[in-house]
């Protein structure tokens, strides 16, 4: 009785609410079609989504079944969930959990710095990598300094320490760098370190760090805990595949944690994408078939890259970075098969950036590949 009655009051108050719209040619039914369609997540229908650097394998069965037991629990703010967050991330880098600095997504806490050391000095970086969050400070008065691409496509870190003059208050890099996909070797980075840190702030973004072939031996977490001036960002967002959930992390010293915490947007992380990277953080079983995943793509973009007579730069990342005639001709092409990569990069209009989705799309595409530079050359 009670269930029935509750029923008809949501019913009439739907009808209610729709009733304005009904003269306007407004269709309840098609719109609710029209939404059954196309899902509000994720690829539409057919389509194979090779844009955005995704791990389609995720989430691991480890953090579904958190985010299902903690869904609940949504009605409250995240906070033990994020100290035992934080906690996690500091015993397993042996920091201090005030080192650890928890956002939605990196991409919070890069905005963050950006807007945080854009106020005492310039930012210097490469003029090629995963530049959104300075271009969100440059948005808000932050000036920039931004430094060519050696020749071999790399981060030219001679040519950034040039750069490194009076001014500048924070270098920030991308390791892996996206969108090339290229590793810069440790020891170069570690020197480079030391020629910045005693002016400047060093910021790496290791979101794809767990992908390369030696994570530990390509991150500078170390010289964090040491105490030096260098902030490391981390996300959940790659390996992890919680893009969407949007969980990340920074680990530096106590006084640029709490810099950063102050020019935070957010008071605390979802409930659910906590309880998801708690879950998921210690999974090496998940995290280890996402790698066997995200490899077994990648050679099969190289092997369609090589057959179609082209080249691309070394890959540490779930992407790689293709040389071919025309980036917007080869991304319109791929679209019009429902394969969709990215297109140029600014004025990298040669370079063309596919990610490893799943195994069934990147076959798509690496049958495709030839077929369209054969199109593009005729």
């Amino acid at each position: 009785m009670h269930s029935n009655r509750r029923s008809f009051l949501a019913g009439a108050s739907l009808s209610a609410g729709l009733a304005p719209l009904a003269g306007a040619g407004f269709s309840p039914l098609a719109a609710a079609t029209s939404a059954m369609d196309a899902p509000d997540f994720g690829p539409m229908p057919g389509e194979a989504l090779l844009s955005r650097n995704e791990n389609p394998y995720g989430p691991a069965p480890s953090a579904l079944k958190a985010v299902a037991e903690s869904a609940r629990m949504g009605c409250y703010y995240a906070d033990r969930g994020l100290d035992r967050l934080a906690d996690m991330i500091a015993e397993r880098h042996r920091v201090s959990p005030r080192q650890v600095v928890l956002g939605s997504g990196s991409t919070e806490i890069l905005c963050a710095i950006a807007l945080a050391w854009g106020a005492k000095g310039k930012v210097l970086c490469p003029d090629l990598f995963w530049d959104t969050t300075v271009v969100y400070g440059e948005r808000q008065g932050v000036e920039s300094v931004r430094v060519p691409l050696g020749s071999d496509m790399g981060v030219d870190l001679a040519a950034m320490k040039a750069k490194l003059e009076t001014g500048v208050s924070l270098v920030q890099i991308c390791n892996p760098n996206n969108p090339t996909g290229m590793l810069i070797p440790a020891a170069d980075l570690r020197a480079f370190a030391d020629t910045v840190t005693p002016t400047a702030t060093l910021l790496v973004d290791e979101a794809y760090n767990e992908l390369t072939d030696a994570p530990g031996d390509n991150t500078l977490i170390d010289l964090a805990r040491a105490g030096r001036d260098v902030i490391v960002c981390r996300t959940f967002s790659k390996i992890y595949g919680m893009a969407g959930m949007r969980v990340g992390y920074a680990i530096t010293t106590e006084e640029n944690a709490d810099l950063i915490r102050g020019y935070l947007m957010s008071f605390g992380g979802n409930v659910a994408g906590v309880a998801a990277a708690i879950a998921s953080y210690s999974d090496t079983g998940f995290l280890a078939q996402s790698r066997l995943m995200v490899l077994e793509g990648r050679e099969m973009i190289l092997d369609a890259v090589a057959k179609s007579g082209l080249t691309a730069l070394p890959s540490q990342t779930n992407f790689v970075y293709v040389k071919v005639p025309d980036a917007d001709a080869v991304q319109v092409a791929m679209g019009e098969r429902g394969i969709r990569i990215r297109g140029a990069y600014g004025p990298w209009k040669t370079w063309s950036r596919v990610s490893t989705g799943r195994l069934e799309d990147v076959e798509r595409y690496a049958k495709a590949l030839p077929e369209i530079i054969g199109s593009l050359n005729a």
